[in-house]
């Protein structure tokens, strides 16, 4: 008698040969250019500050894992992806020790308290970025922290300068002075056309799904250019909106976040519109000059209950009892 049994095992059953590691480090391939820029133009200080942020990020979850007695998993390179990320935010001029604490905020609470890699519902560098910006604010006035600093470009914060004094301030910024960094702002997110070709890389490869940026941008045009439309002496164009403050960075690099964003099309399609779509409210309407960092984040709270927005299936199901 054959005693032979199958062995039954669920999906996938087939691998492309791609890991976490590999992932992760076309992530930080892809956000490189615009902080090797943001490096050049804010100098030193943004240099440490991001050094400082990969690496505390790093040792965050090592401490985590030996105090938990778990493997060690920072060779997947998931919290060197969270530190730049953060980093990437900040001013180039914020205090070593804000630094570490947003670090420890975005691994720990952000990640690894719900389980670590792929279990966090939020993105961790917003995590990590929101509790900062509640607790010191003053150290998120770009204007105010670069003041003792001279640069060779517009020592304004564009979202801010449209917010205090009207949509005429957007006029001082040219496009390819948006596009290319000449602006006050975080390390990591004034040189738009870094960010944009970093992106697409990701997109290309398959890292992040188009139709997350796409839905993105789309609720930051249309919503702009409605609020436009109605108050142009008040409310700043869907170009200046899109390529200011935090925007770019938030439709390649944080909604895009693989834990904390859809799996299906449409679903996808709802968040990354909604996401654009808050943007522009906050700014326009709300206390917030830029308001990308709280936006993705209440987009993220509902995601789990976009996600189950699917199309329904055609025809009727046969009883064949």
């Amino acid at each position: 008698m054959n005693n032979h049994k199958l062995t039954v095992s669920h999906a996938p059953f087939w691998h492309d040969g791609d890991s976490l590691f590999k992932m992760n480090l076309n992530i930080l391939l892809a956000a490189l250019p615009a902080a090797v820029f943001g490096v050049i133009q804010f100098g030193i200080p943004a240099f440490s500050v991001l050094c400082l942020a990969v690496g505390s990020a790093m040792l965050w979850e090592t401490v985590f894992n030996l105090i938990s007695k778990k493997p060690l998993s920072i060779d997947d390179l998931d919290s060197a992806v969270i530190g730049l990320l953060f980093g990437m935010m900040l001013p180039a001029v914020i205090p070593w020790w804000v630094v570490i604490i947003g670090t420890m905020v975005a691994v720990l609470a952000g990640k690894m308290f719900y389980g670590g890699i792929g279990a966090n519902p939020f993105c961790p560098p917003l995590i990590g970025m929101s509790i900062l910006m509640l607790s010191w604010p003053v150290y998120f006035d770009f204007d105010a922290a670069l003041v003792d600093y001279t640069f060779d470009f517009i020592e304004l914060a564009p979202l801010v300068a449209v917010k205090f004094q009207g949509a005429g301030a957007a006029d001082i910024f040219s496009l390819n002075d948006l596009l290319m960094g000449r602006e006050v702002g975080a390390i990591g997110a004034t040189f738009g056309l870094g960010i944009i070709l970093g992106g697409i890389y990701l997109i290309l490869k398959g890292y992040i799904r188009w139709e997350i940026t796409v839905s993105f941008i789309a609720g930051i045009v249309i919503t702009a250019f409605l609020f436009h439309m109605i108050n142009p002496e008040k409310y700043a164009g869907p170009l200046f909106n899109l390529f200011a403050g935090y925007t770019l960075l938030g439709a390649f690099f944080l909604a895009t976040e693989n834990s904390s964003s859809p799996v299906n099309k449409i679903p996808m399609a709802i968040y990354g519109f909604g996401c654009g779509l808050m943007i522009i409210l906050m700014r326009n309407v709300g206390v917030f000059p830029d308001g990308t960092v709280v936006a993705i984040l209440l987009f993220n709270l509902v995601n789990p209950i976009v996600d189950n927005i699917r199309p329904k299936a055609l025809g009727k199901g046969v009883n064949h009892a």
